[in-house]
């Protein structure tokens, strides 16, 4: 591998490499620019994108395509208070040139409690329903008598609300991602000048990586939503500054060994190269290895993600050291680095952490476990699952009108569960549905496909269609009407979708997770040449993975006041924390061993942690601090990931990287790297540097001023 990577390395550290780099990146830039601008266009935002493959509720949105009433969308108008009647039969006639052709509004409709009405508005789907939903709440109750509440719910109120909040998200993401890398590249350099270069790079990978998403999704069915679309350019910039970080530190630390920048560069991304590509290979596999996963949307994030990274990899390997070389020492003022002068200081803040580690390494680890096993037992509390009220931390207008309506009306009036079954059982699935407990009432009569073999029938629920008592009745109701014969029946609707979601994520979880695993560990294995090391990273990932929803539990309760945690998120955060986890274990310990084949044992650990420690450091918080962004968003879901993302990274970052993976290196010594050449080749090698035991050479460089 280093072969190959010194070859590749010569063109953007070469001297005529580098503009052969830059030139081809320019063309890249003009000829993808147009495309990477269209990744909307390839979005899927249809019921079915964020269901699990083949679920039943997923089949019926695709029957429901063959009945026309399919491009009737309804709009519920919900009106309470003293001026209820007045406001209803006033907005009546205004509301009724909003309704599709051919089609009638139904009601007001009083409720059995007599303190609301409900007004149901059908409009054409086929039409610009979020356009259609914001001009009729102009218009409804704008005349409405003092005391009176009118709110506009219903499935398409709904999507107009969602709408509204993918819409601003690219854009709030883009540029609130950017005003943090950019600041803490500024304080991470404090130079005026180097923190445009990572800035820069990272824009030629966001280019390519919305342009390679667009031509997958539009010529290989790459799968694209609007929540996948709005992480990747988050995870582009977190990851690509990751790796700017990592290999500016490198390229530093040659510049004060080497007097040509040129060859800085070339060894810089030699040494650099083998952990920087098994990083992005990490997170690019693990993240692939979401296409196991049946919930669409985890699909979409895991393999939209993993052509992220990839670009990212190629962006930072590639035109951010051409741009380096070209522009010279002098991008690093005024810590501009000298020939010849030390690299760092004698005495760090990591050699000093170091050499406490090194003093009591067994219980500098068993500390760190004990705080993060503290952590993870608040995971054991945890409450899966959101309503639709419960997804949004500012409750938009359609949220507040089903609350209305499940005061008033039976829960599920304004969202209907859906049976399709075939005509000639519709009767007998009537009469089957009919009599299953929790269903309020079977809609009388039952729209057909034109070729007439289809019926779908309606069926409103006592309770709220994302309730967990719907659910069960959903349950229920599959169970009657799937034991009439000949019928075919399927139900579907917003509580057949949240019930088949819920499932899913079980069932996600315990595929993917295996997989992942043993993904990583492989990649760990063939980059450290061992065994040993990589189990414990690998533990070490878990146990920091546990301990950060453990903790995001205790925020979301206690701080945020979320209900309960999204169904996607354990395996989200999952995936996402331990791709991204073990590349800070990769950073390190492709370092470590790197000194520990010069130094022997204790001292290549000690010196591994020194040089790495600012830079992982500073890559960590750039990450979290990205993945932070999320947090300030309307939706819980995205919020909790980015909450869950953040905590994970820093823990990982400040104290499993720290102290709990060099402590165990310590502790363990030489059988850390067994059975490979260093684990053979360690007694030698810490005779050769002077101490002839790990323990005496620890304490050797715990008592020095420099390691």
């Amino acid at each position: 591998m280093r072969a190959l990577l010194q070859r590749i390395a010569r063109a953007p550290g070469g001297r005529r490499g580098k503009w052969a780099v830059l030139a081809a990146w320019l063309i890249v830039a003009v000829a993808l620019g147009p495309l990477a601008g269209k990744l909307g266009d390839v979005e899927d935002t249809s019921p079915n994108a964020f269901l699990p493959h083949g679920a039943e509720s997923a089949r019926v949105n695709t029957e429901l395509e063959r009945f026309r009433t399919d491009t009737v969308m309804p709009v519920v108008v919900v009106y309470t208070g003293a001026g209820a009647r007045e406001a209803a039969d006033a907005d009546r006639l205004a509301l009724d040139r909003f309704t599709a052709e051919g089609q009638r509004i139904a009601g007001p409709v009083p409720s059995d409690d007599g303190a609301a009405l409900m007004t149901v508005v059908p409009l054409d789907a086929e039409e610009e329903v979020t356009d259609t939903v914001d001009a009729l709440r102009d218009i409804a109750g704008a005349d409405a008598p003092p005391g009176t509440d009118v709110e506009v719910g219903g499935p398409a109120a709904s999507l107009t609300d969602s709408v509204a909040v993918f819409d601003s998200l690219d854009a709030t993401l883009m540029i609130a991602t950017g005003l943090v890398v950019t600041a803490l590249l500024l304080i991470t350099y404090r130079s005026p000048v180097l923190w445009l270069f990572p800035l820069l790079s990272v824009g030629f990978a966001a280019l390519l990586t919305q342009a390679s998403t667009y031509l997958l999704a539009r010529h290989a069915s790459l799968p694209v939503d609007p929540q996948s679309a709005g992480v990747l350019m988050v995870l582009v910039f977190g990851v690509g500054t990751d790796y700017a970080l990592l290999l500016i530190a490198r390229y530093r630390e040659e510049l004060h060994r080497h007097e040509d920048r040129h060859r800085a560069m070339r060894i810089a991304l030699t040494r650099s190269g083998p952990a920087v590509l098994a990083s992005a290979g990490t997170i690019a596999v693990g993240l692939a290895c979401l296409a196991l996963a049946d919930i669409n949307s985890s699909r979409s994030l895991g393999l939209v993600g993993a052509v992220g990274v990839v670009c990212a990899f190629l962006a930072m390997v590639t035109v951010l050291p051409a741009l380096l070389v070209l522009a010279g020492r002098w991008v690093f003022w005024p810590f501009v680095p000298r020939f010849g002068t030390p690299a760092r200081k004698e005495r760090t803040v990591w050699s000093r952490i170091g050499a406490l580690v090194a003093r009591r390494p067994r219980w500098s680890w068993l500390m760190s476990v004990a705080v993060t096993g503290a952590l993870a037992l608040s995971a054991a509390g945890i409450s899966l699952g959101l309503t639709q009220s419960e997804m949004f931390q500012d409750k938009p207008e359609s949220v507040v009108a089903q609350e209305r309506l499940s005061e008033h009306f039976p829960s599920g009036a304004s969202d209907p569960a859906q049976i399709v079954a075939r005509t000639a059982g519709a009767g007998e699935v009537r009469t089957a549905a009919d009599g299953v407990d929790g269903v309020a009432r079977v809609e009388p009569g039952g729209d057909r496909t034109p070729d007439g073999s289809l019926t779908l029938l309606s069926v409103v629920l006592e309770d709220a269609p994302d309730s967990d008592a719907a659910k069960d009745t959903v349950d229920a109701l599959r169970t009657a009407v799937h034991a009439v014969a000949g019928a075919d029946a399927l139900v579907g609707g917003t509580a057949a979708e949240s019930l088949d979601t819920a499932r899913a994520a079980d069932r996600d979880l315990t595929t993917v997770v295996p997989v992942v695993l043993l993904v990583v560990l492989a990649v760990l294995i063939g980059l450290l040449r061992a065994l040993v090391a990589p189990v414990l990273l690998l533990a070490t990932v878990v146990v920091s993975y546990l301990a950060a929803l453990g903790a995001s539990n205790l925020l979301f309760e206690h701080v945020l006041g979320h209900a309960g945690v999204d169904w996607s998120i354990p395996l989200m955060g999952f995936v996402f924390l331990v791709a991204l986890g073990i590349d800070y274990n990769i950073f390190l310990m492709h370092r470590v061993r790197e000194e520990t084949a010069r130094l022997g044992v204790a001292r290549g650990v000690l010196e591994g942690l020194t040089s790495t420690g600012g830079v992982i450091t500073s890559a960590g918080v750039v990450l979290a601090a990205t993945f932070a962004v999320f947090a300030g968003l309307p939706l819980v879901t995205m919020a909790q990931m980015g909450v869950l993302v953040g905590i994970g990274v820093l823990l990982d970052t400040f104290l499993v990287r720290t102290v709990m993976v060099p402590a165990l290196a310590l502790d363990l010594g030489r059988r850390f790297w067994w059975p490979g050449r260093l684990f053979r080749d360690a007694p030698r090698l810490d005779g050769d540097a002077g101490s002839g035991r790990a323990a005496g050479a620890r304490e050797q460089v715990a008592g020095r001023t420099s390691v």
